[in-house]
């Protein structure tokens, strides 16, 4: 089913108003030729993640841009200092997040990752632990991704096999290639969860240092 911008933009907003964690935000969405725009102020960073998750689950969403700007209340406001060392608590607490792997730095309620990890769901288990902490106005995730070395063969049948066992009928719309560490997705695909399945599938395999995906959503 194909929907106009102005069916779009109405959905966007219903799925903004029906999800808690977005819930009573003054968020704009405006829509052109499938792209989104959200724009407006939230009282967190986790809302604004929130905001973006919410409208890229509506079918018919080919591209969002975030244009939300996080506004804390004095009772959220925290030091520099203060959300650096809750960080460090948060990453050393979570058994996904290899020890001494991360390091970071705040500025102005900014936390940066930086440091090497074997696996990228490490990697987004890091910036999960910052994401939802007081204080924080915005999360840039900076660290390598580092694998061992494997078959760029193995690496390709892999990934094919496991987009197979994840959505059979769409698997076929798609094409990987693999090349030293880094993998390339082509194809189409209906939603944006279905681009996102892909880019988990690519990124279970071992090997893997860089996923470029290029498929585009819609046709």
């Amino acid at each position: 089913m194909i929907r106009d911008d102005t069916q779009l933009q109405r959905e966007i907003i219903d799925e903004l108003n029906w999800d808690p964690a977005v819930k009573g935000a003054e968020i704009g969405v405006a829509v052109r030729k499938g792209v989104a725009t959200l724009s407006g102020h939230v009282d967190s960073y986790a809302r604004k993640y929130a905001a973006e998750r919410a409208a890229e689950r509506v079918s018919g969403v080919r591209a969002l841009a975030d244009n939300v700007k996080v506004k804390l209340p004095m009772s959220h406001s925290r030091t520099d200092t203060e959300i650096a060392h809750a960080a460090i608590a948060a990453l050393d607490w979570d058994v996904e997040v290899p020890d001494q792997a991360i390091t970071l730095r705040v500025e102005d309620g900014s936390v940066f990752l930086e440091g090497s990890v074997e696996w990228q769901y490490q990697k987004l288990a890091a910036e999960r632990d910052v994401r939802y902490l007081m204080g924080v106005r915005a999360v840039a995730n900076m660290i390598k991704v580092e694998p061992k070395k494997a078959s760029s063969v193995d690496v390709e049948r892999r990934i094919t096999d496991a987009l197979r066992r994840g959505a059979e009928k769409d698997a076929a719309g798609i094409t990987v290639e693999a090349s030293d560490g880094r993998v390339t997705l082509r194809g189409h695909v209906r939603s944006w969860n279905e681009r996102a399945d892909a880019e988990r599938a690519a990124w279970g395999a071992p090997g893997v240092a860089v996923v470029e995906d290029r498929l585009v959503v819609g046709k």
